[in-house]
């Protein structure tokens, strides 16, 4: 709706991760090389850990982007609070493995497994690397899920893979206290809130990818988005989409702390909130 008022050519603030918007931050930067990392070196299972807002599915994609051709297939575990025989078997099914048969079977953990073990052989032998990516992680309470994704790693023995547990930070203490798995974890990630001044860079750089050279946003509006947003790139997004809004509805030339601060007043945020 703004677009044409600010001269853009695009969204710039959308949370679409879209890569060409990527911002590479010092702990986003470190983030994604530790992830590779973790592929390449075939390490087995990793932790990518943030706030909610923070980053962890933008990384996860720009990730995907940059993999070689001989990785994949791509699993995401969307919703985690499975059982877990529904975790493997999910699994074992976006491999390939035949549903119906998963089905009929389902209450037999070891015919489950076996399918895994199956598609992961099949994988291994056209020089594959699958990426099992399981997103909010730090949701899941049953421990035995935790003992079903030990298991998995197991069969790294014979094949090449990779599980990502993906979450909040209270995930992270939470596997600390799984010695077993723990051990397992071969590259721990934390995806901190920007600073102050990667704050205002990040503002500027989304500008400049949607077409506009000039920020639009004066320094202590973009100091002001800092201390409302605490650095975490979604609600970032969100403050300087709506100040944009906001800038075209009042026919304004720039942006300063005063609108930002109505924006922010309007969805209820609050100085580091």
């Amino acid at each position: 709706m703004y677009s044409q008022y600010w001269n853009l050519h695009s969204q710039p603030f959308e949370n679409d991760a879209d890569p060409a918007f990527f911002f590479r931050s010092r702990t986003h930067q470190a983030a994604l090389l530790k992830l590779k990392y973790l592929i390449d070196a075939n390490k087995g299972c990793g932790l990518l850990v943030g706030s909610s807002g923070a980053g962890k599915s933008y990384v996860t994609r720009l990730l995907i982007e940059e993999l070689g051709d001989t990785s994949g297939p791509i699993v995401f575990v969307r919703y985690p609070l499975l059982t877990p025989d529904e975790l493997i078997a999910f699994v074992a099914a976006e491999l390939g493995a035949d549903e119906d048969s998963l089905q009929q079977h389902g209450d037999r953990f070891d015919f489950v497994l076996r399918r895994f073990q199956e598609r992961l052989a099949h994988f291994s032998s056209d020089g594959r690397h699958p990426l099992i990516v399981i997103e909010e992680a730090h949701l899941i309470e049953d421990q035995k899920v935790f003992q079903a994704i030990q298991l998995l790693l197991n069969y790294r023995e014979d094949a090449r893979f990779t599980v990502l547990l993906c979450g909040q930070p209270t995930l992270l203490s939470r596997i600390e206290r799984l010695d077993e798995l723990n051990e397992r974890i071969g590259v721990k990630s934390l995806i901190h809130p920007l600073s102050r001044e990667e704050t205002a860079e990040y503002v500027r750089h989304r500008l400049s990818i949607a077409g506009l050279n000039d920020s639009v946003f004066d320094e202590s509006a973009l100091n002001e988005i800092h201390e409302l947003s605490g650095g975490i790139p979604r609600r970032i997004n969100r403050i300087a989409d709506l100040s944009l809004l906001v800038g075209y509805a009042d026919s304004l030339s720039s942006i300063g702390p005063r609108d930002v601060e109505s924006v922010a007043d309007e969805i209820g945020l609050s100085i580091g909130g």
